[in-house]
Parts: structure tokens; sequence; C-alpha cells
């Protein structure tokens, strides 16, 4: 595995055995210390696996590059999607974690580079908790061979779940972009679940609420 894995920033807790393996993912401008606490609130026996997004914009922590506010450079949001998913590859090597199920947790930023792995890599990922997200890929034209429809077969997301938690007046995650992600990711197989929420951008207690009756 490549050495560039090792020197991703990130931090680790094992957890508990039997537990499953909470990735947490920031938001612009996060960091992994700060995502990890929530994973506490969600299940404190899972182990917690935090990177750091590598790319900066004005200073912070990104995963992706975006053209303006909500317009996303999606050839990087693939490529970055598959550095993660090389991350996690050898992640499970690292710290020994076999076939431990691993649930993404993303907010905003975080969560659109979950929801983009979950798509083009569910070999690799096929659980996520999305607070905030909205469709990773939307920019991509509507026909040809590079397009999400295109790259998500029927069938293909058959072991995928994910949970989309989202404010209905949210302007940085707009709902009709949340609305073709659900229609991708249902046609690939994967099963769905949807929470509206009053509000806009954030992580409500509601949210949290949500996510821990999610994953029990």
């Amino acid at each position: 595995m490549s050495a560039a894995n090792a020197e991703w920033p990130h931090l680790f807790r094992s957890g508990s055995a039997d537990a499953p393996v909470l990735l947490m993912l920031h938001g612009t401008g996060g960091d992994e210390q700060q995502i990890s606490r929530l994973a506490a609130a969600l299940d404190p026996t899972a182990a917690v696996l935090a990177p750091r997004g590598r790319v900066q914009e004005n200073g912070m922590n990104r995963w992706f590059r975006r053209l303006s506010e909500g317009v996303f450079d999606t050839d990087d949001v693939a490529r970055r999607a598959d550095d993660l998913a090389g991350f996690l590859v050898w992640a499970r090597d690292r710290y020994e974690l076999g076939d431990r199920p691993m649930v993404a947790v993303g907010f905003s930023n975080g969560a659109n580079i979950a929801l983009a792995l979950a798509l083009l890599r569910p070999e690799v990922l096929a659980r996520v908790i999305a607070f905030s997200g909205m469709h990773p890929l939307d920019g991509l034209p509507a026909g040809g061979e590079g397009t999400t429809a295109a790259r998500v077969a029927a069938g293909d997301l058959a072991a995928s779940a994910l949970l989309l938690v989202n404010g209905e007046s949210d302007p940085m995650a707009p709902l009709p972009s949340v609305q073709r992600l659900v229609t991708v990711l249902e046609q690939g197989g994967a099963r769905v679940e949807q929470v509206l929420r009053p509000g806009g951008h954030g992580i409500a207690k509601t949210d949290v609420a949500a996510a821990v009756k999610w994953l029990a």
C-alpha cells in the first residue's frame, strides 16, 4: 500500500472489538479532532477513524475542490474519493479491522465525499450517515460514460444503506439536489432513509437522535 496513505493525517481509536468503525469526515474548515467528538454521541463503543481532508481552500481543510459555492469540480470529487478509498483499504490492514462494518459519518463537505465514495466505490464503503449533504456529482453532464447514472448501474448498490439528514431550507444543500441523489441511490439498489427537519445547514439534536436510531 502506498506510503502516502500512512502519511495521511488522521486519528484512530480502537473501541470495542465487536463494535462498528465510525469513519468521521469533517466539514469545510474542520479537522479530525473536531468531528471525532461526535462519535461518542452516536456509539461510545465504536472504533473511530477520522482522517483530515487534504485539499486547502483559503486555509480551510476540504475533501475536494469546488468551483464556487455549491458547484463542485466533479473530476476532483471522483479522484479524491478514490484516494480516500485507498486510505480506507490501508487503514483496515494497518489497524487490523478485519471485516468489522464501517459506517461513514460526514457533515457537509465530509458528507459529500462519503456519498461520492458510496456511489463510486461501494465495495469499500456501503454505509453512510450524511448530515447536510447533497449530490456530490450533480454537476456531471446529462449523458455519456462519465455520468453518475452510467457509473451506478441497477443493482450496483444493493448492499448499501444510507441515512440522509437535511434541513428543509438549507441553501448549501438544496433539496432538489438531495432528491436527485436519492433517485440515483435507489436506482442503484441502495436502501435510503431520508430525514428532513425545519431549518438549514448544521447538525441538530434531532439529527443525532435519528442517526443513533438508524445505527441501532
